[in-house]
């Protein structure tokens, strides 16, 4: 909890320095790092909460500093060694949550929503610039009862193949927002020539709730705005007729995304959300755990708690799959700590998994499901994403998320739309220090002034409240345009 000094002497029993009166450090040991309550030989693994999350490079006297200087990665993080007691199943601690409910917008498919947005959706690039004129000129003229009017512009849509997976995670992205609960309206703007056309972009949504526009079959530029602002407000006269009614927290699906992980990160905010999420589940509601390459060192334990054979098959093919990409890109995933994760006290990609993989809690893994698509299935979903936090959450966003619960340790600044996101810090310091941006403090946890049952009921108080409409930090600072970050991995032609 503070900076070590050669000579401090830390630990007693029960603080995992067994039969000692504590332990004196020989280095100087940053808040938030590691240090050695015993000695490790070069070569052998070095635990933590019960991993190993790596092998001493060298000799380990104990208090010594541990970290990229003396830690390197296991060989085989697929395989590694599991944790000697796995996290045993949390049970609810307030057996009401099966009866509370949030206020929603109810839609016609049978989903709730969260808030009642405008979006508006170019299909490529080149309809990015119209579809934010008329978002920008439409949002001064809204109607009472809309949350607000969005232009989501991305970088791709053309220059791309017109088959595989490029194209069907696009598509399936923006379709997903289109049809999203949390989205009383959409219009979708094209340019006309584009490989990614407006065929199929919002199926299934009444037509009262769509409107669709090409650039080049209405006059060029100033003659869609006009005709893009015309027709948002006859979208916002519709939506601005929805009304909030109760609906059953089994109704809420809830994107767990972490940023900027630090050393507290595996043991306040991620295990209090873990809680919240496990609270959630056992009332009927699902949670999307996603980011693979920062699950990787914790697949087997995932795994091994999976509903079926066929979802730990999934599970294992999944962390294949990205090993093997890292390596067609010339690296590994043990380079996905970022530098701020080290400066945090994070070593390696298995100690990331760790804390990465608690957010979901300790129920089982009901089903795996590719990026941006809708889960049939409740309870904990993994949902296959890159580590990178906008591609991640816009991915579970795309799948159905009305809600983002996004912890952090270094104070990542993140909000996102239509579906706003709560932030969580790992430490009450990090918390007072950015007051503005931070939703719930878990730093709590580790002064044992409130337990992780506790702060995990505490945020599923807060997801209720903003599921209700109670705004979030990200979305009184306007965070969420720049957050829309569709996973477009693969060629440009």
């Amino acid at each position: 909890m503070r900076d070590l000094a050669p000579g401090d002497r830390v630990g007693n029993d029960g603080d995992g320095c067994d039969g000692c009166d504590g332990v004196v450090l020989v280095d100087a040991v940053p808040s938030g790092h590691k240090l050695a309550v015993r000695a490790v030989a070069a070569g052998s693994p070095v635990h933590k909460s019960g991993h190993a999350i790596g092998r001493a490079t060298r000799d380990l006297a104990v208090g010594a500093h541990v970290h990229v200087h003396n830690l390197g990665n296991l060989d085989d993080l697929d395989h590694h060694e599991p944790a000697a007691d796995p996290a045993p199943s949390r049970t609810a601690t307030d057996a009401s949550w099966s009866d509370v409910t949030f206020s929603g917008y109810h839609r016609t498919d049978g989903r709730v929503g969260t808030r009642n947005h405008l979006l508006v959706l170019p299909t490529v690039n080149c309809s990015a610039t119209v579809a934010r004129a008329v978002a920008d000129q439409a949002r001064s003229h809204l109607p009472a009862g809309i949350d607000g009017v969005w232009a989501l512009g991305h970088q791709s849509g053309c220059g791309i193949p017109d088959v595989g997976d490029q194209i069907d995670r696009l598509r399936a992205t923006l379709r997903g927002y289109a049809t999203h609960p949390n989205t009383g309206g959409v219009l979708v703007i094209g340019l006309g020539c584009e490989v990614n056309q407006l065929d199929g972009l919002a199926d299934g949504l009444p037509a009262e709730r769509l409107r669709t526009l090409e650039i080049q079959q209405h006059g060029g530029t100033a003659a869609t705005v006009a005709a893009g602002v015309a027709a948002v407000a006859e979208l916002a006269a519709v939506a601005a007729g929805d009304r909030r009614a109760p609906a059953a927290l089994s109704e809420l699906v809830v994107g767990l995304q972490c940023g900027g992980s630090d050393g507290f990160s595996a043991i306040s905010a991620n295990p209090a959300l873990g809680a919240a999420a496990d609270l959630l589940v056992d009332a009927g509601g699902t949670v999307l755990l996603s980011e693979t390459p920062e699950l990787i060192g914790a697949i087997a334990e995932l795994a091994a708690r999976s509903a079926d054979p066929t979802v730990a098959a999934a599970l294992r093919d999944l962390a294949g799959w990205w090993t093997a990409h890292a390596a067609a890109h010339g690296t590994t995933l043990d380079a996905n700590p970022s530098p701020g994760n080290l400066a945090g006290g994070i070593t390696t990609i298995v100690e990331k998994s760790i804390g990465a993989a608690a957010k979901g809690g300790t129920r089982p893994v009901a089903a795996v499901v590719p990026y941006a698509v809708r889960p049939t299935a409740r309870g904990l979903v993994i949902m296959d994403s890159p580590g990178y936090d906008p591609v991640s959450a816009t991915g579970q966003i795309a799948g159905g998320a009305q809600v983002v619960c996004f912890t952090t340790g270094r104070g990542s600044c993140f909000g996102s739309v239509p579906a706003p996101a709560l932030k969580l810090s790992t430490t009450s310091d990090l918390a007072r220090r950015l007051p503005d941006d931070i939703d719930v403090d878990c730093g709590p946890v580790l002064t044992g002034d409130a337990t992780t049952a506790e702060i995990g009921e505490r945020i599923l108080h807060a997801i209720v409240a903003v599921a209700s409409g109670r705004p979030t930090c990200s979305e009184r600072l306007g965070y969420g345009l720049d957050e829309f970050v569709p996973w477009t991995d693969g060629i440009t032609l």
